[in-house]
């Protein structure tokens, strides 16, 4: 279920006397951010594989706030971790195969490294020549105290063949010393791509840690007290506690599994209480609640909207 972008109306911010929307251009630096345990965990993650090294894939739905993760950690790595050099090869156009798009070939994350370690360096002629450059690059680097993370995004677009030569990146070694950590982020396509029993990329499945952004259910309250907390309102001023649990099982879903023929059906309750969900849901539920004149959000308006 994904729901349609909802607007805020100027009539729904005077009724609930917000001085803004508490979801649109809500984020503009580190306090805005929030941390529940499970991002605070993720966050660490990120964190420990900059400085340490290794490969790590970051998944979540859309609008679970991966891009917001990410954008913090890179706050993060710039207020803190001034020794660590990102790496970002352009996904703009980046697709699974060529007739879709374009697909991230690895000679393009060669590139990338060449661009970003030196960018006054031109790439060597040969292919070669480019992985020499490479490996002496990040090597020489990292003798100067610097860590280099490659941070590809969307990667459950990445081809197959350029997942399977993440390994041969994340190997490159000065001595004992790993030189680039790895950090994907993508959508649960990636996951299932990261799969174990997926012959074609097993290698790096296997040395791939996993990290998921989980749903807001058990902080959904504390989420949203603290969403309009930034606004200057408080939560019981726009959503009853039954609103709230009401919003919950609203962006619950049930999902049969097993095989009608047999009878042998169970159900699966999947949530898709994400913070872009979650925006929409809520701001729907206000707009109808101010039409109404309702003063708060109740259990009956949120079943309505």
């Amino acid at each position: 279920m994904l729901l349609q972008k909802q607007t805020l109306y100027a009539a729904t911010r005077k009724h609930f006397k917000l001085a803004a929307d508490p979801f649109t251009n809500d984020i503009l630096d580190a306090a805005d951010v929030y941390l529940s345990p499970d991002i605070r965990f993720v966050r660490e993650t990120l964190w420990q594989h900059a400085r340490h090294g290794g490969l790590l894939a970051l998944v979540g739905e859309s609008g679970s706030g991966k891009s917001t993760v990410v954008a913090d950690f890179k706050d993060r790595l710039a207020r803190e971790g001034r020794d660590v050099l990102i790496i970002e090869p352009s996904v703009l156009y980046m697709e699974e195969n060529d007739a879709k798009g374009k697909t991230l070939k690895s000679a393009s994350i060669v590139e990338a490294i060449i661009a970003t370690a030196a960018p006054s360096t031109p790439p060597r002629r040969t292919t070669e020549a480019r992985a020499r450059q490479v490996q002496q690059l990040l090597a020489a680097g990292h003798r100067a105290g610097q860590r280099h993370v490659l941070l590809i995004e969307e990667a459950h677009c990445l081809p197959t063949p350029t997942l399977k030569h993440l390994k041969r990146f994340a190997e490159i070694r000065d001595g004992l010393a790993p030189l680039l950590a790895i950090i994907l982020v993508g959508q649960p396509e990636l996951k299932q791509r990261l799969a174990v029993n997926n012959a074609e990329v097993r290698e790096v499945a296997q040395r791939c840690d996993i990290v998921e952004l989980p749903p807001l259910d058990s902080v959904l309250a504390d989420y949203l007290k603290f969403k309009l907390a930034r606004v200057g309102a408080e939560l019981a001023s726009v959503i009853s506690p039954e609103g709230i649990e009401a919003l919950r099982q609203r962006l619950t879903l049930a999902h049969k599994t097993g095989s009608a023929k047999t009878w042998q059906l169970a159900t699966q309750w999947i949530s898709l209480a994400y913070p872009l969900a979650v925006a929409n849901a809520l701001t729907a539920t206000m707009n109808l609640a101010a039409h109404l004149g309702a003063p708060v959000v109740d259990a009956a308006i949120v079943k309505e909207a």
